[in-house]
Formats: structure tokens, C-alpha cells, sequence
């Protein structure tokens, strides 16, 4: 069972029987299963965001636009500004004891819960670990350690409910990447999105119920926050945007409420292009112009607390509500690693282990 990213030796690999003497050693046969997240940046400072935000933003799957149009826009422009704004705004929710970002503490923590609930069930048969995307741990290193832990058939888990081609597509291709190299690949399995997974759809209302009860003021709406796509995704047959109307749908059935009590919306847009929407910012702010002066919002795209719950959904999306009349704002948290949210992920893996195990 592994939770950590320190290198791993097998201790009980061994030279197979009847090769000779000069053989390696090959570890026991194994399953392992690899939670994959979107990224963090090493650091604040200007370099490790400048090295973060070219990674991520160099991936066709954020902007698939031509090299030579994008690529002079990021390098010149893009990068030079924009770390100094993407370095402040995670130094605000940095985890300062630990020295991390917050999605990489929480990765972490889900990580460890799962291997937990694993081992109950397999034992030291089922290997568990995660990766990055963009940032470390590297899908590419967490691969080959646990290639050379002994495991034969490797389950890669992007943990993101609704499929999105600059997510789950981009996490999968990241994978797939390193099994183009590996001279001895293992059997792979994909999760496909879990948006209608009951128990994860249980875990999303019970974390509304909480908040609601915890709030002074009962919220009037409640708004799912999911991240934006360009529209143009929609119509070349992204099916993100259909996944998170069934999400909140799905929500809404559980937690037994009318239509006019939650509402879909998406941030983090940017660029010329034409979004789905609408714009939680713009939204809310409507909300609050429209006489509704107590909201909450939830994220449930977002499998773990990051810089587009904590910073953008905490501090612009609040302020653009409370400056446009709004008078209280509560924040749903995302489901990071709450008991009902890593039962929900193990239903998940133990599924998608059928035949495996």
C-alpha cells in the first residue's frame, strides 16, 4: 500500500525461477490504482509559476489553438504577467505548514483513505498512489514506480465527476503517454466520469445539508459553480457541459428542492471566445440585483479544494455578490477527503477492479 512519493524498492522481487543468475529481479505481480488530479506549482515565486502556467497552458487540450498563434501570445505576453498575479493569489491559500498547495495536501490525504479502504478488502495486492497532471508527482514517475513495484495492471483514476476534454481527456493522454515508452507495458484501465454515481451524488447533498445548517441565514439559492469550457467544446461534442446540467439535476432531485432553489453556472472563463454560461461571477451579482441576498455556492466538479474554490469561488465570486447587494455568502466546500466522498471513490475502484481482484 503505498500513500507517499519517496522511491520505492520491492523488497520481495526476486529472479524467476529457471532464469539465470544475471536476471533482475521482478517483483511480486500486483494491481495498482493511480488517483490522478490536475496540478500545483512547486512554489509561489515567480519561476515556479512561470514553469507551472507554460505546462498547463501549453497543452492543446487548454488551448487548442495553432502554435504559431498561441505560443508568441503565452511565451512574451502571458508569462510574463501572469505568474506575479497566479503566485499572489495561491500564496493566499497556501498550506504554509506543510509547504504545499492545498490540492496537493488534500490528493494526499484522499490518497491515503482509499488505501486504506483498499487494503481492508486486498491487502498488499493493490498498490495506491497519485499524480499530477501538471507539477509533481508526475504521472510519468508514479507510473514507472509502480511498473517497478510489481504492478502488472494499473487503474488510472482522473478525479473528475463530469468527463471534460482539458481534464479527464488531457490526464489520460498524460498516461498514455508514458505507456508509449515503457518497454513492458501493464494492462490499463481508465475510470470513465462518476457524475451519476450515487454515492457521490449522496456525498454532494450531504454537503450541502451541513452547510446549510450551519449557516445564520438559510441561502435563498444555492449556485453549482462548475469550470467553464468554450462553448465551442459543446458543439464538437464535448459532453462536459450536459454532464454537470444532469449533475446539479441530480442534486436537486436528491436534496428534494424546486428548480428555483439551485442554479448552474461556470467560472474561470478567459479569452475572446464565446463560454457556456453563465458566468458564475456575473451570476451571482445578478442574483444579488434580482433581491436574492443570502446564496451559497457549491463546486461540483472540483473533486478537492483548489485556487478555483478557495480563491477565486472564496474571494471574487463572494465580492462580486456582496458589491452588487448581496448581504451573506456561503461556500459549500468541494468533497476533498470527507468519509461519505472516499466511500463514493471506492465504489468507484471497486468496480472498475472487476475481474482484477
Amino acid at each position: 500500500m503505498t500513500v507517499d512519493n519517496a522511491p520505492h524498492d520491492s523488497p520481495d522481487s526476486r529472479r524467476p525461477q529457471h532464469a539465470p543468475a544475471d536476471h533482475p529481479g521482478v517483483a511480486t505481480r500486483k494491481v495498482g490504482v493511480v488517483l490522478a488530479n490536475l496540478g500545483t506549482p512547486d512554489a509561489t515565486d515567480y519561476w515556479s509559476m512561470r514553469r507551472y502556467l507554460n505546462e498547463f497552458l501549453s497543452d492543446k487540450r487548454v488551448v487548442d489553438y495553432p502554435n504559431w498563434k498561441w505560443q508568441p501570445l503565452l511565451q512574451l505576453i502571458i508569462l510574463t504577467k501572469r505568474p506575479f498575479s497566479s503566485g499572489a493569489a495561491y500564496r493566499g491559500i497556501w498550506n504554509t505548514e506543510q509547504d504545499e498547495s492545498p490540492l496537493l495536501t488534500i490528493t494526499r490525504d484522499q490518497t491515503r483513505k482509499v488505501a486504506e479502504g483498499l487494503y481492508e478488502q486486498f491487502g498488499d495486492q493493490v498498490v495506491v498512489d497519485f499524480c499530477m497532471r501538471y507539477g509533481n508527482p508526475s504521472t510519468d514517475s508514479v507510473l514507472r514506480r509502480m511498473q517497478q513495484q510489481g504492478c502488472e495492471k494499473i487503474l488510472f483514476f482522473p478525479l473528475y465527476p463530469q468527463y471534460a476534454s482539458p481534464t479527464t481527456a488531457t490526464a489520460n493522454d498524460q498516461a498514455f503517454r508514458t505507456l508509449m515508452k515503457l518497454k513492458w507495458q501493464p494492462a490499463f484501465r481508465t475510470v470513465p466520469a462518476y457524475f451519476e454515481e450515487p454515492h457521490y451524488i449522496e456525498a454532494l447533498a450531504n454537503s450541502v445539508r451541513e452547510s446549510y445548517a450551519a449557516a445564520a441565514t438559510r441561502p435563498e439559492v444555492l449556485v453549482a459553480s462548475y469550470h467553464g469550457v468554450p462553448k465551442r467544446y459543446l458543439l464538437e461534442g464535448d459532453p462536459y457541459h450536459c454532464q454537470c446540467q444532469k449533475t446539479t439535476r441530480l442534486l436537486k432531485e436528491r436534496l428534494g428542492w424546486g428548480d428555483d432553489a439551485i442554479v448552474t453556472a461556470f467560472q474561470s472563463q478567459f479569452g475572446p471566445e464565446e463560454w457556456v454560461g453563465p458566468a458564475t461571477v456575473e451570476h451571482v451579482a445578478e442574483l444579488a440585483r434580482q433581491g436574492k441576498k443570502h446564496i451559497a455556492v457549491v463546486s461540483p466538479a472540483f473533486s478537492a479544494d483548489c485556487v478555483e474554490t478557495l480563491e477565486e469561488i472564496e474571494e471574487e465570486i463572494r465580492d462580486a455578490f456582496l458589491e452588487a447587494g448581496g448581504e451573506t455568502f456561503t461556500y459549500v466546500p468541494c468533497l476533498n477527503d470527507r468519509e461519505d466522498h472516499i466511500q463514493a471513490l471506492l465504489t468507484v475502484i471497486r468496480r472498475e477492479l472487476s475481474g482484477w481482484c
